[in-house]
């Protein structure tokens, strides 16, 4: 386990980057999760006895990695909170897709959440809405480097909306191409207003430059 990214703490938060293919929360599996990792360093850096409270507002999904807030207050959780289901909080994300996307644009679907576990376009689906810029074209591996700007929350959003346009992501084990590669999906943007201080509040971090990231400048 690497060493945890911290990019901000305070009283009522704590800004970290999620490693990549490590669980937000724990599940069934058992695997450690950023959730207890962060508990754990909070524990130890201010001497706290018993249980750290540690209040989880947003999820990524196990093999994306990026940027995550968590509260450290009851106070924060609930604001956060609802600041993630009202959409004023910021999000961006990187991601190589398959093929070559040009331009940039905004696409609004719907989606709903199979039993499986798969989330698929669908007309009784939630609306899912997301901004996305085409940054980079490699021709060599014929993808694209893209910035997403995600204006809902849906399961699997970016990969259900990319994969159903015929640009699934690039490492995608369960909407693209069965590869074996790391899903290269990034969370490189959060920003918010501190739910005491009131603060703007802006973090920028990318992915290391390993497997497919080197094939763009980031």
């Amino acid at each position: 386990m690497n060493k945890l990214n911290v990019l901000y703490e305070d009283n009522h938060i704590i800004v970290v980057v999620k490693p990549f293919n490590m669980l937000s929360q724990k599940d069934a599996t058992g695997d450690i999760s950023l959730l207890d990792v962060v508990k754990d360093y909070i524990k130890k850096k201010y001497h706290k006895p018993g249980n750290v409270y540690l209040g989880l507002v947003h999820r990524l999904d196990r093999p994306v990695g990026g940027i995550m807030v968590f509260a450290r207050s009851s106070k924060a959780a609930s604001r956060l909170t609802k600041a993630f289901q009202e959409h004023s909080i910021t999000k961006k994300y990187l991601a190589i897709v398959h093929g070559k996307l040009e331009g940039s644009g905004e696409w609004v679907d719907k989606i709903e959440k199979g039993s499986d576990g798969k989330s698929f376009l669908s007309p009784n689906g939630k609306e899912a809405i997301l901004d996305y810029e085409a940054l980079q074209y490699q021709e060599k591996d014929d993808c694209t480097l893209v910035s997403i700007s995600l204006k809902t929350g849906r399961h699997h959003q970016i990969r259900v909306q990319f994969a159903s346009r015929g640009h699934s992501l690039v490492g995608d084990q369960r909407y693209g191409v069965l590869d074996k590669k790391q899903i290269c999906l990034f969370s490189y943007y959060l920003s918010f207003h501190h739910p005491v201080t009131k603060e703007l509040l802006e973090f920028q971090t990318f992915p290391e430059p390993v497997g497919d990231w080197t094939k763009f400048t980031l």
